[in-house]
């Protein structure tokens, strides 16, 4: 019987060992397959356009550094850049603000037509891009905000708001009440509660939506490409977009152009990653 159960007990760890195995090997071809693209870029950024159409694969023999620069000042990426910074980071700013409040009102405070509200807020994760378009160049004409940051300012406050407020609203919904209580029994104002009890508590949860806001507003494409026709107002995919039109065979240039236009989203990832999982995991389980 003590033979059977210790091979028994040999063979599941055996199992748990070529799971493990399995498992491991599955998640390092999947991280390969995911960073190969943005590796291949960053080499590719660094030949000369000789050394791309000789081997598109090949690792470089020489380091061509001037790319950057090359691309820096052909593409006009400096103005774009610094266009894209000024749109995402304060669009992010108003976007983080004002899903807060909201989501501190819905989580915390009973009212009439609270569901109702709410509800409003998560339809606008639904609504496509392509159907408002036309509505939304209307309107900002008639606000005369065309050729204007703020036109995109302001829509990609608006498309972030749902799932700020959905990832905000189930982050501070688990939050004691017995808290807020004792604020409110100590004399502290509503603001007062909201800016140094609520905000600070929801960091996890604001790193995750200030990631994710900021990877869709440095990437969105369609909005800036209606609103915005002034050169020196477009973004930077409008840049790129514009770069590639007009040098269709500087690969490398192109190559070092996105490498540069990457840069702020992996930093700001890896800057707020720990933040991020923890937000996305808490949002999951408490909500």
């Amino acid at each position: 019987m003590n033979e059977n159960t210790e091979i028994s007990l040999k063979h599941g760890t055996s199992n748990r060992s070529i799971s493990k195995i399995a498992l491991c090997f599955v998640l390092g071809m999947a991280s390969i397959i995911t960073l190969y693209p943005l590796i291949w870029m960053l080499y590719t950024s660094l030949k000369s356009n000789k050394d791309i159409s000789m081997s598109t694969f090949a690792l470089p023999t020489t380091l061509h550094f001037e790319n950057y620069a090359n691309a820096w000042k052909q593409a006009n990426i400096g103005t774009y850049f610094i266009n894209s910074i000024i749109v995402s980071v304060t669009a992010i700013i108003f976007t983080v603000f004002i899903g807060a409040a909201a989501a501190f009102i819905l989580s915390k405070f009973r009212f009439s037509m609270q569901k109702g509200v709410y509800s409003i807020f998560i339809v606008g994760m639904l609504i496509p891009l392509q159907s408002i378009l036309v509505p939304l160049f209307i309107q900002m004409r008639t606000l005369r905000l065309l050729d204007s940051l703020w036109s995109l300012i302001l829509t990609y406050t608006a498309f972030g708001l749902p799932i700020t407020i959905f990832i905000m609203e189930s982050f501070m919904r688990a939050f004691p009440d017995e808290i807020l209580e004792a604020s409110i029994i100590d004399g502290s104002p509503i603001y007062k509660m909201f800016l140094k009890i609520i905000l600070p508590m929801t960091k996890p949860a604001i790193a995750s939506v200030v990631i994710l806001n900021f990877l869709n507003n440095w990437k969105e494409f369609s909005f800036a490409l209606i609103f915005i026709s002034v050169e020196q107002k477009k973004t930077l995919p409008l840049g790129l977009y514009n770069f590639l039109g007009a040098e269709t065979s500087n690969y490398a240039g192109l190559m070092a152009a996105l490498v540069i236009s990457s840069i702020p989203v992996i930093a700001i990832y890896l800057l707020l990653q720990k933040q991020v999982i923890d937000g996305m995991t808490a949002g999951a389980v408490k909500g």
